[in-house]
């Protein structure tokens, strides 16, 4: 038994990882070059019968040219930029690698709620400021002890497990809102639960977002969500942009409400003018915005051996689906 996949992308030097995890079973495709899914070949999009999707969207318009599909693989954890419902009809499976990076986001998310926390951004705003600020600390609502804090998670899935361990090392109180997830799970953990995302919120000093983009959970977090928050708190995103209402964040921002926002996602990706006020102000660097907002461009996932594990994991993913011994990570269509 054969089959033949399609890299929609060419980022890597070579295909000597594929080509090991794939073997003699699969012919591997590699585009020469590829601006768009549009600018796949013709033949090799009819050869498909799985195609690794990085950073393109698939719309229900793009399956006609992939005839022979059994499966698309999203090389990341999010699959929102899959049309489901479509490839479900054409009884296409969605795989994702849900176990790549798991470390370096959590990381990521915990360094952006410290570098607010402790003030770290403050100070470096401070220091370089002409004339510099005195030599001294700087007493702010934005700086608190860690274990005079709540810190809260939307979703408890892979990384934000990893995320409520290493706060919970830090002396943080770990509270966590996830209706998805079965009775006891906290008690594993050792942290708690809260029975609706209300009361997380009302709760929370410093919040991490860690849910899927679905259509449950776009918008979830507005202005009358996030208001929610004890005066002064922090709000972290390292899952995806159209989660939480960007506006309301620099409204709230603006307003004191907050005292701090640290983004690794934005609604648009990568922005595109007119930019939201929250990212014109930061590039700006308008005051309400100093040493209180950070923005990093969806990187949270990389280091170099997170990308290794992409090509690798996507692979295996991909293999399992076509040549068995049976599927995995298959994100089923009414998982909305």
């Amino acid at each position: 038994m054969t089959a033949t996949v399609l890299y929609s992308e060419n980022s890597y030097p070579d295909d000597s990882v594929e080509r090991r995890i794939y073997g003699a079973d699969v012919r591997v495709i590699f585009p020469t070059s590829s601006g768009s899914l549009a600018d796949l070949p013709d033949e090799d999009c009819a050869a498909a019968e799985g195609l690794m999707i990085l950073r393109f969207k698939v719309t229900a318009a793009d399956l006609p040219r992939f005839p022979k599909l059994r499966a698309i693989c999203r090389m990341g954890v999010g699959y929102d930029n899959l049309d489901r419902a479509a490839a479900a009809e054409r009884q296409i499976m969605i795989l994702n690698v849900p176990d790549y990076g798991t470390t370096e986001v959590a990381d990521h998310a915990i360094a952006l709620a410290l570098s607010l926390r402790r003030g770290l951004l403050l100070h470096h705003e401070a220091q370089r400021d002409n004339p510099p600020a005195a030599w001294r600390y700087i007493i702010d609502p934005l700086v608190r002890r860690s274990s005079v804090q709540t810190f809260g998670l939307v979703g408890m899935g892979r990384i934000a497990t990893a995320v409520a361990l290493r706060a919970k090392a830090l002396g943080f109180r770990v509270v966590f809102f996830d209706p998805y997830l079965p009775n006891g799970v906290e008690l594993g953990l050792g942290i708690q639960r809260a029975a609706t995302l209300q009361d997380l919120l009302r709760q929370t000093d410093t919040l991490s977002v860690h849910t899927p983009l679905t259509r449950e959970t776009r918008g979830l977090l507005g202005f009358e969500e996030l208001s929610l928050l004890p005066r002064s708190a922090v709000v972290v995103n390292t899952a995806r942009g159209p989660i939480i209402d960007i506006d309301a964040l620099a409204t709230l921002l603006k307003s004191g409400h907050l005292a701090g926002v640290g983004l690794d996602v934005v609604p648009v990706e990568p922005p595109v003018e007119p930019v939201p006020e929250l990212l014109r102000a930061y590039r700006a660097r308008e005051p309400w915005t100093l040493g209180r907002l950070i923005i990093t461009p969806h990187s949270a996932f990389f280091t170099p051996q997170a990308w290794d594990d992409i090509r690798s994991k996507s692979a295996e993913t991909m293999r399992a689906a076509l040549l068995g011994p049976r599927p995995q990570n298959v994100i089923p269509p009414e998982s909305d």
